[in-house]
């Protein structure tokens, strides 16, 4: 009877589901570095990727793409909010700095179609499935 009490009242009371929500919680804090920011969504079809990310309050100048077969790297700087000397963060999660990150594409990428637009905030990135990496239709010949 009294462990049915305990289930109604949920997360609060059960001391293992606390832990796990605790520790899942620590092990996030102080892991934004330059190898998760930004973050991207990669979809693909048989002819083109297109990659998104968030970068907002970057200017588009400082953001840097190149391609290589089938890898994109993002690099850029994301400026950090400057403080004055008597202030001191009372919470800071919006990461600052130096990133470089890297990309594997499901296929080799045509480097001279590739497109890049930035708006509210968001880089789509298109890019263009090598024709030497397009399947080949093979034609079978008969004697």
């Amino acid at each position: 009877m009294l462990w049915s009490d305990f289930d109604r009242l949920g997360r609060f009371v059960d001391p293992w589901r606390e832990f796990e929500r605790m520790s899942r919680d620590l092990s996030r804090m102080g892991r934004s570095s330059a190898h998760d920011f930004p973050l991207v969504n990669v979809w693909a079809s048989a002819d083109k990727a297109v990659i998104t990310t968030e970068v907002a309050g970057m200017d588009p100048r400082d953001i840097d793409i190149s391609v290589a077969d089938e890898m994109l790297t993002l690099k850029g700087k994301r400026q950090g909010s400057d403080l004055q000397e008597d202030e001191t963060y009372h919470r800071r999660e919006r990461w600052g700095g130096q990133f470089s990150k890297n990309i594997v594409l499901p296929f080799r990428v045509e480097s001279s179609r590739v497109d890049a637009k930035y708006q509210k905030g968001v880089l789509t990135i298109s890019v263009q499935r090598a024709e030497a990496d397009k399947p080949r239709k093979i034609s079978i010949s008969s004697e």
